[in-house]
C-alpha cells in the first residue's frame, strides 16, 4: 500500500530563509495513513532537514504499530491482529507474532483487570457488528438501522477474555473460542503514542510533541525549558473546553462521541460501546485525561466514558498523577482535584 505523508513546515517569522547557528525553528508534520486519524507532529529543531529525518521517523515507526494492530487488513509475510482473529476450519490457530503485539495483549489484560471489565479488547464480536452497521449507515443513512439486540447479545457470550492465551516466552497467541475476535481500538493508539514517545526520549531528543488522533504526548519541552500548550476540542464550537499547559513526559487524552458516529431515526449512535449494554455509552460528549502514559490515558478515558461520573471520579482520585475532565451530554464540565494545575496561566 503506498503511503503519502504531507509534511508542512510552518517557519517562525524571525527567520525568513535559514536558521541562525544555535537557534531552534518550529516545524509541523502531518500525517493521515494511520490509525485511521491525523498524525501531527511538532517539533523544533535547527533546519528542516533535521526536523524532518524525525518526523519520518515516527510516521515510519507508527506505521509499523499500525499494521500489527490492525484487525481491518492483512500485510504480506506479516502475523498481525488481523491474522490472529482468522479461523481455519472452524478454528483459530496459534499464531506467532511480533514481540510488541505481546506486550500490548499483556497490557490489555492489565487494563481489564484495572477497570472491571470496562476495557475489554475480547469484544471484536460486538463492535464488528456495531462497525458494520455504522458504515452502512453512513454510506445510506436514509437506511441506517440498529444492530438487533439478538444479534449483538449472541456475540457477547463470545468476549470472555480468559480466551486469549498469551505464550511470551514462545511469543505466540491463541484464541481458544473459534467466535472470539480481538479489537484494541480502545488502546491501541495511545499506546503505540506512549512507545514512540519513549524512543525518542531514549534517543536524546527533545522539543517535540506528538499527536495521534487526540492522544498528545510531549517529548521535553521547548526551547528554553516552555511547557507546552495544549487545546481540548469543543466537540461542536470552534473554542476549546480548557487550555493546557503540559509538561514534558506528560500526555492527554480525549475520547468522544462526536467523531465516528452515525445517526438512527435523528439519534446518534457513537463508537464508543458500553459491554454492560452493548450499546453506545451514554452521559457524556467527552472524558479528557492527563497522566504520564498516553496508553494508560487511552485506556482509562474509555473506560471513564463507560462509568457514571460520580464512579469514575472517585475512582480517578484514587490514582497518583493522573487528572480527568468530563464533558456531559448537558455541556456541563466537572473535573478531577488536581485538573486545575495543568491549566495553561
Amino acid at each position: 500500500m503506498k503511503r503519502l505523508c504531507v509534511l508542512c513546515v510552518l517557519l517562525c517569522m524571525l527567520f525568513s530563509s535559514c536558521s541562525v547557528k544555535g537557534q531552534k525553528t518550529k516545524y509541523t508534520a502531518y500525517c493521515t495513513d494511520y490509525f485511521d486519524t491525523v498524525i501531527t507532529v511538532v517539533g523544533y529543531e535547527e533546519t528542516k532537514g533535521e526536523f524532518d529525518a524525525v518526523a519520518n521517523d515516527i510516521f515510519r515507526e507508527l506505521g509499523s504499530y499500525h499494521a500489527l494492530y490492525t484487525v481491518y487488513d492483512a500485510y504480506d509475510g506479516m502475523e498481525n491482529l488481523y491474522t490472529v482473529n482468522e479461523t481455519q476450519n472452524g478454528a483459530h490457530r496459534t499464531v506467532t507474532v511480533d514481540e510488541r503485539i505481546i506486550d500490548l495483549l499483556l497490557y490489555a489484560k492489565e487494563m481489564y483487570a484495572q477497570t472491571n471489565g470496562k476495557v475489554n479488547i475480547a469484544m471484536g464480536s460486538v463492535l464488528s457488528i456495531w462497525h458494520s452497521y455504522r458504515t452502512q449507515g453512513k454510506e445510506d443513512p436514509k437506511e441506517a438501522v440498529l444492530p438487533p439486540m439478538t444479534e449483538l447479545q449472541a456475540a457477547a457470550e463470545h468476549t470472555d477474555i480468559s480466551h486469549l492465551v498469551i505464550d511470551k516466552e514462545a511469543m505466540t497467541v491463541t484464541l481458544t473460542d473459534p467466535d472470539m475476535k480481538l479489537d484494541v481500538g480502545a488502546i491501541a493508539k495511545g499506546y503505540a503514542t506512549e512507545r514512540v514517545a519513549r524512543l525518542l526520549e531514549q534517543r536524546g531528543l527533545d522539543g517535540y510533541i506528538l499527536n495521534v488522533g487526540g492522544n498528545i504526548r510531549a517529548i521535553g519541552t521547548k526551547p528554553g525549558g516552555e511547557k507546552w500548550s495544549v487545546g481540548i476540542e469543543d466537540p461542536v464550537g470552534e473554542e476549546y473546553l480548557a487550555h493546557l499547559s503540559l509538561a514534558g513526559g506528560y500526555s492527554v487524552t480525549t475520547s468522544g462521541s462526536y467523531q465516528r458516529y452515525y445517526e438512527v431515526d435523528g439519534v446518534r449512535y457513537h463508537h464508543i460501546i458500553d459491554p454492560d449494554t452493548l450499546l453506545s455509552a451514554e452521559g457524556f460528549l467527552s472524558v479528557s485525561v492527563i497522566c504520564t502514559d498516553a496508553g494508560y490515558g487511552d485506556a482509562l478515558s474509555t473506560a471513564l466514558f463507560c462509568m457514571p461520573q460520580a464512579e469514575g471520579l472517585r475512582w480517578i482520585e484514587t490514582l497518583p498523577d493522573v487528572e480527568a475532565m468530563w464533558l456531559s451530554e448537558n455541556w456541563e464540565r466537572t473535573v478531577s482535584s488536581g485538573w486545575n494545575d495543568h491549566l495553561k496561566k
